[in-house]
């Protein structure tokens, strides 16, 4: 093998490593079903943005709702100590989604919502690895 594809395969292994720590530390999936779930219920309100603006509450509510299904995704990400508010208003989002924006994105976008706020609400830490001595490793303190 030549030395730039070994490099390449190395960079990638480091890059699947992170992702891996980064999706153990936080609620990874609950997050991305948020996130497309907002992006279902966008995608099913076909109206102009100029529209909707100037349209009022029903022309509006599924840029709205799903902008925040969207928001909370990311928040649960990026600052998981707010998983439970989080996961809780994601909830609520998906279901005012399924009365104001054509029935949550005609139903799918509602039913990822509630999903995926429900895994966010329930995430918790995973437990530490034993050690080979059969003893658990101390977890540091943050």
């Amino acid at each position: 093998m030549s030395a730039p594809t070994t490099q390449v395969r190395r960079r990638l292994g480091a890059a699947r490593r992170a992702l891996r720590g980064f999706r153990r530390t936080r609620p990874f999936w609950g997050g991305l079903w948020c996130i497309l779930a907002g992006a279902w219920i966008i995608r099913a309100m076909f109206f102009s943005f100029l529209l909707a603006v100037s349209g009022g509450w029903s022309y509006s509510a599924g840029y709205i709702l799903g902008g925040g299904l969207v928001l909370f995704g990311l928040v649960a990400w990026f600052a998981p100590h707010y998983r439970g508010l989080v996961g809780l208003l994601a909830v609520g989002l998906a279901l005012a989604a399924f009365v104001a924006a054509n029935l949550g994105g005609y139903l799918v976008g509602s039913v990822l919502g509630i999903l995926g706020g429900s895994m966010v609400w329930a995430w918790g830490e995973k437990a530490p690895r034993r050690a080979p001595g059969g003893r658990r490793r101390a977890v540091p303190a943050s």
